[in-house]
């Protein structure tokens, strides 16, 4: 029976001309357009400089700044009221102002001051543009230091030794470029899941109840269990030939392939199926129009994306969030996706995330079972 069944579910899938058409654009959109327009990386932050020194130093400064993949040179005036009037008007999100003494306090102090400003309108924007500019003060302090360190060794006596250099070799490990999309793809292949199978699931059902076929299935000797178990397995294959596609783009496109094994992300792809079709059909099963299955799955699908992990990390959420991400499934599966990416973890590394969506895909799927109300 059950081979029958899964068959049946195979040709209502196909039937419907939306739906294999939804199974290849969605992951090709997904894939190719949201790694670049969701990305935390901040570029072209616009800056204005305000120069009251219009010394060489000065001036290689400013040619630094614009040089900056990071800036974009937006005005170079000579009074504060300009650069005021253009954070204002939100032409500039950084205010750079470099005083009349820059030059000769560099020269004979080795020491100077400037002055910056970020607009905190975007938190997020300000704090980085303002900690990518100080990178290059830095940067541009150090070049300075090792071209006045030899004339300044002549000046400094024997009770006043020129002040050490310390350098910093920065190393980041598991993502060395601090890429990104290295950090988001294999996330959204999570979402890109989510989204299909357990969406797809939550219409299935109910469109049945729309049209009338549920009632032919209920006078059948065929078993709750059979009917559930049957509408899982279909979206089970897909969700593995959908997951497959996307490390081909992933690699492809992206250069990106997973430091561990495919066989543990297949493994707990399998288990997270499981889990977000059981919960798209519990949903289906309460719902008696394909408009009130949307809404609620589009409501809770929305609440587990945001404390998944997916975007800012759960230890940065306050307490009460990081509390309620213990009974989100999506932030157990971005974790084993990441890890396994970038760290090369093993299924016995994950072994609490694999124990918790295990959990999540028995208690869905049960529930399931229960709620499918079998009448005659």
């Amino acid at each position: 029976m059950l081979p029958f069944l899964i068959e049946k579910e195979f040709k209502q899938i196909f039937r419907n001309s939306f739906i294999p058409k939804l199974l290849v654009v969605f992951p090709l959109m997904m894939m190719l357009v949201f790694p670049w327009a969701a990305t935390m990386e901040i570029k072209y932050v616009n800056i204005h400089i305000t120069d009251f020194n219009h010394s060489p130093l000065s001036r290689r400064l400013i040619q630094k700044i614009s040089a900056s993949t990071y800036f974009t040179l937006t005005g170079h005036s000579g009074n504060n009221d300009q650069a005021m009037n253009a954070m204002e008007k939100g032409k500039a999100d950084i205010l750079l102002e470099i005083g009349s003494h820059f030059e000769n306090q560099l020269i004979t102090e080795g020491v100077t001051q400037v002055m910056l400003s970020a607009n905190a309108v975007n938190g997020t924007k300000g704090i980085l543009g303002a900690s990518y500019l100080s990178a290059i003060l830095q940067e541009y302090a150090s070049e300075l230091r090792s071209e006045l360190l030899p004339t300044a060794s002549h000046i400094h006596s024997a009770s006043h030794p020129v002040p050490p250099v310390i350098k910093i070799i920065d190393l980041y490990r598991f993502n060395p470029l601090l890429d990104y999309k290295a950090f988001m793809v294999p996330a959204l292949m999570v979402m890109l899941l989510t989204m299909l199978c357990g969406f797809l699931p939550a219409l299935n059902i109910v469109s049945e109840k729309e049209t009338g076929t549920i009632e032919q299935m209920n006078v059948t000797p065929v078993s709750r269990f059979s009917f559930i178990f049957a509408k899982l397995i279909p979206y089970w294959i897909m969700s593995v030939i959908t997951l497959t596609v996307c490390f081909g783009i992933a690699a492809w496109v992206y250069g990106l392939t997973p430091k561990g094994s495919f066989l543990t992300i297949y493994l707990f792809a399998a288990v997270y199926t499981l889990v977000v079709s059981g919960l798209g059909l519990i949903i289906s099963n309460a719902s008696n129009t394909l408009q009130q299955a949307m809404f609620v799955m589009f409501f809770f699908l929305i609440i587990m994306i945001l404390i998944s992990g997916l975007f800012t990390p759960v230890s940065s959420m306050p307490q009460w969030a990081q509390a309620l991400t213990t009974i989100n499934p999506l932030k157990y599966f971005i974790q084993m996706m990441r890890a396994v990416y970038l760290k090369g973890s093993g299924a016995g590394e994950l072994i609490p995330q694999m124990t918790a969506l295990l959990i999540f895909a028995a208690a869905a799927n049960v529930a399931a079972v229960l709620t499918y109300r079998k009448t005659a």
